[in-house]
């Protein structure tokens, strides 16, 4: 695991931090004094909270709606924290923009503040770093290993490849992948970035490798950012070592911004994923029958070579009987019952695994024995989870098989926990370390105790403060009442008149409407009837799935001022659009999940088998939040206003639509009829 300190004993703090704090967030503190900012009581109220929690090493979660500055509230007194103790603070965010957002504008306000005081002026000199995987570094002994043994490793146009990201290793400032254009092939990359034994401090110096230089300016840094994927990626990977104090780093404490999405990420990635591309990859980097080389065939014996190709026959024969047999009518299914399987892969995988083993034993120390190590490590790890989920041997998760590809010929073995909640509470909130949790939607009808328990976090503190905009004056909330509910039987007629009313409702707005779906199919046949119509007005279509990625659609956007975004599942939450490029949000339907997915079935079982109401404990807080995350893009700054327009009729007509309703900025709404709606929007123009 990574060490920042490298087992330096941490300094004693000498302040007491919620008083320190508390000069700096109070009426007439240090942020108004010093950087002018207005006082915000509820950045107040949440900056003490932190401090107390980061004082004392306990869990805080801290609900801050929109504009309390959540950011300085967890920055400054963890800057502080991490100074006084030499402890590193790691803060996890969800998004891309937060990070960008952290490096780039809200740690810079933190420096200038510090700098700007003089019994701050210590704290101003704090380093930070954003951690990536080693996956994204690039690393030159694995590179020079990669070129000295091309002829066995590469065909010819992965060897071009090769031979560009060698040219562009000699003037990279960062070594990072994203700075190569085009982005490298995946196959070339794998044999070349740092994720490897062979990248070490045994091989590798910080003078010349970008992932050691970067791991020596993280044990330097006060404030390590990454973000929640490889948060628990690295915590499933293992995390500290038993008996160790700290989450991620030696002796570290923990922010997580976006926390609302923190069960799902975990679950993500406290399960299991085993493609058959990356087993078959992964066998043919070490032999390829139809090149008749790879990187085993210098030390290989002939029935050593043929091992390998047992297994790949193998393994292709076991996930081609997959999807013929499962995964023929539909791309997911579930697997639930035993011996569902014949293990004929196994044997193969193990006779390559003990193959390697022989090879390795015959070759000296160095690069290329931990490359070949890594490999064999690799065989093995594909090994032991195939048999694992065979045997369906983790009891606590759920196991389905998926199927991808251009042409639906990879098979993949999936797990996930069906309850992230221990693994969460062994990995993070058991430590007695501090642990700050905090996002704009938390709560589910202004009730904390549903995610406390859903993450494992029931007996410690939880807070919220609202959000300080006006939004009783600046946002107008209209709920279209006579929209079919969504339904087989009037599916056709319901799309229809939503399609309808997104028209009417965009052509009233000047500035740009993002609209929210919860099916791409509806997207897509509102994008194809409407686009012509936006065109006559002057007004580009942004529609997700067109080819641009989600943060090029969303600055495409943010640029053309009086756009249409159609957008659906990662578009209800991180995208940041101020001012009147963002004028009106639609919720074309209340977002519940449909509950066929695996996972969505195992959780609806467990809360069934125990007495509970999946739909109560599961899909409406679910929805709830999801809900509160896709409305709150439209109010982003003190000055923003826009319109609210929600169509979907069950917000009125069923009895679970009154938690919705409670959820809105403001409890009143106007109710829209296609009848009325002329004189209902001819004072819009007041609401933007």
């Amino acid at each position: 695991m990574i060490s920042p300190n490298d087992g330096q004993e941490s300094a004693t703090q000498t302040i007491f931090l919620p008083e320190l704090v508390e000069g700096i967030f109070r009426s007439g503190g240090a942020l108004q004094t010093a950087l002018h900012l207005e006082h915000r009581p509820q950045q107040e109220q949440m900056a003490l909270a932190v401090a107390q929690g980061m004082e004392t090493d306990q869990p805080l979660l801290f609900e801050a709606g929109t504009g309390v500055g959540k950011s300085l509230a967890y920055l400054v007194p963890g800057i502080i924290r991490s100074i006084e103790t030499k402890r590193p603070c790691v803060v996890s965010s969800n998004t891309i923009a937060l990070q960008e957002q952290l490096e780039g504008k809200d740690l810079p306000i933190c420096r200038k503040l510090f700098a700007s005081i003089p019994e701050l002026e210590k704290y101003a000199n704090f380093k930070s770093t954003v951690l990536v995987g080693k996956g994204n570094y690039l690393c030159p002994t694995r590179l020079a290993n990669a070129v000295r043994n091309k002829t066995e490793l590469f065909p010819t146009e992965e060897f071009e490849e090769l031979q560009r990201i060698a040219a562009w290793a000699k003037c990279t400032k960062t070594g990072l992948r994203q700075e190569l254009n085009p982005q490298p092939a995946y196959d070339v990359w794998e044999q070349v970035n740092a994720d490897g034994s062979a990248c070490s401090r045994k091989n590798c110096s910080p003078a010349t490798c970008h992932y050691q230089r970067s791991r020596a300016e993280m044990r330097k840094a006060q404030v390590v950012i990454v973000n929640h994927s490889l948060l628990f990626a690295l915590l499933n990977a293992g995390g500290m070592a038993p008996g160790a104090k700290g989450i991620l780093l030696p002796d570290d404490f923990l922010v997580i911004d976006e926390a609302h999405t923190t069960a799902e990420v975990a679950t993500e990635h406290f399960g299991a994923r085993v493609s058959s591309y990356g087993l078959d990859r992964q066998l043919k980097i070490l032999f390829n029958p139809k090149r008749k080389k790879g990187m085993i065939s210098k030390f290989a014996r002939p029935q050593q070579i043929q091992a390998i190709i047992d297994a790949q026959e193998a393994a292709q024969e076991f996930f081609g009987y997959l999807i013929a047999t499962y995964l023929a009518q539909r791309p997911i299914v579930r697997v639930s019952e035993p011996g569902w399987c014949e293990p004929t892969v196994v044997g193969p995988l193990r006779a390559a695994v003990q193959t390697m083993d022989s090879i390795l034993s015959r070759i000296e120390d160095g690069p290329m024995h931990d490359e070949l190590k890594d490999q064999r490590n690799r065989i093995h790890g594909y090994y032991t989870e195939i048999r694992r989920f065979i045997d369906l041997a983790e009891e606590d998760h759920v196991h389905w098989l998926e199927k991808s590809g251009r042409r639906g010929h990879i098979a993949t073995l999936r797990t996930a926990p069906i309850d992230v909640a221990p693994y969460l509470r062994e990995e993070i909130f058991n430590k007695r370390i501090s642990v700050t949790l905090t996002s704009a939607t938390l709560s589910v009808a202004r009730q904390m105790e549903p995610f406390q328990a859903k993450i494992g976090a029931e007996s410690h503190l939880a807070e919220s403060v609202d959000s300080p905009f006006d939004y009783e004056s600046h946002t107008r909330i209209y709920v279209a009442s006579d929209i079919p509910a969504p339904s087989r039987e009037d599916a056709s007629l319901a799309i229809e008149t939503l399609i309808d009313y997104i028209r009417f409702c965009v052509s009233r707005i000047s500035g740009g409407t993002l609209v929210l779906f919860t099916s791409y199919a509806d997207l897509k046949k509102a994008a194809g009837e409407l686009e012509s119509d936006f065109a006559k007005q002057g007004r580009a279509l942004f529609a997700q799935g067109q080819g641009l990625s989600r943060s090029d659609l969303a600055a495409e956007f943010r640029a053309a001022g009086n756009g249409i975004l159609f957008g659906t599942e990662s578009f209800w939450t991180g995208i940041d659009v101020p001012g009147p490029a963002l004028s009106q949000v639609i919720i074309t339907r209340l977002p519940f999940d449909p509950p066929t997915h695996p996972i969505a079935e195992a959780k609806a079982e467990h809360i069934k088998e125990r007495g509970g109401n999946p739909f109560a404990e599961l899909n409406l807080p679910e929805a709830l939040v999801k809900f509160r995350q896709g409305i709150g893009r439209l109010i982003r700054t003190k000055d923003d206003t826009g319109i609210i327009t929600i169509l979907d009729s069950r917000i009125l007509h069923k009895s679970y639509g009154r938690q919705f309703l409670q959820s809105l900025p403001k409890p009143k709404f106007i109710r829209l009829t296609r009848e009325d709606r002329e004189c209902r929007f001819r004072d819009v123009a007041k609401a933007e």
